[in-house]
């Protein structure tokens, strides 16, 4: 019935193995003494020259994915707007080999301030082999020293390992890119969609379809153990919200509402589910939230408008949400338990689609004013809202589980066309498209994967 494999679903729970002893694999500078690290906290960050050559190999295999690995290890780099990968056709230094420490000062000579070098080795047994350096050019250090041992057909989360180390240990904070995106892909005339659950790799790749199109589906939401999805889905004309595993493909219902449920999202232990719940015919909605080991509900909002979108706080201590109770679309803030409900958005236009920050620190949201959708930032208590981009209609915004990046989609192309993913950083500089062979929307961004 599902269209996508259960083995390779299992790859993301393969627990990689460390190749050396601890104490002898990460040379760990701390921050105070560090003379390479990026300071995030500055309005503006210019990119790192960093070099990457290829990894050695002894054979063509190996050589292979050695290439392969380094150009996810580059384009994560690059897509992050934080590292500038230098061309390979500037080094002066061609490395012997993997064990001997590199001249500095050829290294020094194009601006590389981080260098990184490895080996792949495809074993007798035929498992994956791949160990790493990341080297200080100007402190003339080793940084750090990590190793992988898997599956040759893991290459591309290798990468995103090694990409993930290599952010961290160079800004000081998680990096993002071992991680999912869960999505609905669209195909067909616009005025006769079908919408499929879909998953993929942050970068695109590893695109896999998780329902097979016979119900519309709409808004998944990753668990915080990662192997289920929420979301919502009409069957029967009746909309329901669902739960997913991802590595079995068994789907169930969270419960039989009168009325219509949708927008769901899961809280940060992952013991309920936070919704809205029309039960007036869809003139108005409130706020629930589903204990589902008990599926008790509770009502967190109770009036006469539209309360809608609710979101979690990372500590699970309170909800955002929008609601047109005072006219225009507006973002509120509540406790969990629904107490203390208090209006956070005051600028001209209308917001929706509010999302909390994995540091806890910003709400994201959706923003329509003078005919143009934005995605924009603001604190919890409604204060520094900033917009990061505009369009024509930008949608539905989700944290990169480092708090740094939000993925969003945008529509395009007027009658004919269709949404698109996007990435944009807090910066509001950086952003980029996510390539999809068909329309995508909807997006929701994993935790890193365990």
């Amino acid at each position: 019935m599902w269209a996508f494999s259960r083995d390779s679903i299992r790859l993301y729970r393969t627990v990689f193995v460390v190749l050396v002893a601890a104490a002898a694999m990460v040379v760990r500078v701390p921050a105070s003494h560090a003379e390479l690290e990026l300071d995030l906290t500055r309005g503006q960050v210019k990119p790192m020259p960093v070099a990457l050559p290829n990894f050695f190999g002894t054979t063509d295999k190996d050589k292979k994915l050695g290439r392969d690995i380094i150009g996810v290890i580059t384009n994560n780099l690059r897509s992050s707007g934080l590292f500038d990968p230098l061309d390979q056709a500037s080094f002066i230094e061609k490395l012997a080999n993997f064990k001997t420490a590199p001249r500095f000062g050829d290294w020094r000579i194009i601006n590389a301030q981080a260098l990184l070098t490895g080996r792949v080795t495809v074993q007798k047994d035929g498992r994956l082999k791949t160990e790493f350096r990341l080297w200080d050019v100007f402190g003339q250090k080793k940084l750090q020293e990590h190793g992988f041992l898997t599956t040759p057909g893991n290459w591309r989360r290798v990468g995103h390992l090694i990409a993930d180390r290599i952010y961290k240990r160079l800004t000081g904070e998680n990096g993002y890119f071992d991680t999912r995106i869960v999505f609905i892909e669209e195909t067909g005339p616009k005025d006769n969609r079908i919408k499929r659950l879909a998953i993929m790799d942050q970068d695109g790749y590893n695109f896999q379809r998780l329902t097979n199109g016979n119900h519309l589906v709409l808004t998944p939401r990753f668990s915080p153990n990662q192997q289920e999805i929420t979301y919502m889905s009409y069957r029967n004309d009746d909309p329901r919200v669902y739960l997913f595993n991802i590595e079995t493909g068994q789907q169930e219902a969270v419960g039989k509402f009168p009325g219509m449920s949708f927008a769901p999202r899961f809280s940060p232990d992952g013991q309920r589910v936070v919704m809205s719940l029309s039960r007036s015919g869809g003139q108005h909605s409130n706020v629930y939230s589903m204990d589902l080991r008990t599926r008790k509900m509770t009502r967190l909002t109770n009036t006469a408008a539209i309360d809608t979108s609710p979101s979690y706080a990372p500590d699970g201590r309170r909800i955002t949400f929008s609601s047109d109770r005072a006219g225009g679309t507006q973002l509120y803030v509540m406790n969990a338990d629904g107490s203390n409900q208090k209006r956070i958005s005051f600028g001209k236009g209308r917001y929706s689609t509010p999302v909390w920050s994995p540091r806890g620190d910003l709400i994201a949201f959706t923003k329509i004013a003078k005919g143009k959708f934005l995605i924009g930032v603001m604190k919890p208590d409604g204060s520094r809202e900033r917009i990061l981009t505009e369009g024509r209609h930008n949608e539905g915004p989700t944290w990169a589980p480092n708090g740094r990046v939000l993925l969003f989609f945008r529509e395009t192309g007027g009658a004919t066309g269709g949404p698109k993913l996007w990435m944009v950083d807090l910066t509001g500089r950086n952003e980029r498209k996510i390539e999809t062979k068909n329309w995508a929307s909807d997006p929701a961004w994993s935790p890193l994967i365990n």
